[in-house]
């Protein structure tokens, strides 16, 4: 398997909704295996396939980090059928260069999809897996967390990209926090 190319702000393919995913079959099993690879050389915590690029509603995440690859959760078409509560967590993303900001979010989710073995599944999250499932479903309906901040440090934030653009370090990573 291939690494990907992961996009970042303000990439189009990050704002456009992802379709949902109408066959599962051994393209989608390869894809999942490539966005795996991918987010652990990130290093991440969570994937999706808009942020590589792929219109498709996956996901990839592992919150385990001690163990990498011994939770690996590879999600289709996955969706929040129950959220309770509130929790502020410092968020990162691979697709957003050089920012992490709190970001309000339910504290208890359980979320709905199907594996690539085509098995229905739920799964409850809290802390930082309740977290890390809504930053990824985000992606797949054309949000990132800097759409969940305000819109003065959204608009600062751009800046500090512009400026980092124009002094060529626009690829140089930062990790303040683990990247979602």
């Amino acid at each position: 398997m291939a690494l990907l190319r992961i996009r970042k702000f303000p990439d189009d393919a990050l704002k456009t909704p992802a379709a949902p995913v109408e066959n599962i079959d051994g393209q989608l099993d390869a894809l999942l295996e490539s966005m795996a690879q991918t987010m652990y050389a990130a290093p991440g915590v969570g994937l999706a396939a808009p942020q590589v690029g792929e219109a498709r509603r996956v996901i990839v995440l592992d919150t385990d980090h001690e163990n990498p690859g011994q939770h690996l959760l590879k999600l289709i078409n996955p969706r929040v059928v129950e959220a309770e509560g509130s929790t502020i967590w410092e968020e990162g993303c691979l697709s957003v260069i050089d920012y992490s900001a709190e970001v309000k979010r339910a504290a208890r989710v359980v979320v709905r999809a199907w594996t690539p073995e085509q098995k229905e599944i739920e799964i409850e999250g809290t802390d930082l897996l309740a977290v890390a499932l809504q930053h990824e479903i985000d992606h797949l309906d054309g949000k990132l967390f800097i759409d969940r901040i305000s819109r003065i440090k959204r608009e600062l934030y751009r800046r500090k990209l512009h400026k980092l653009i124009k002094e060529g370090k626009a690829d140089e990573r930062r990790p303040a926090v683990a990247r979602i």
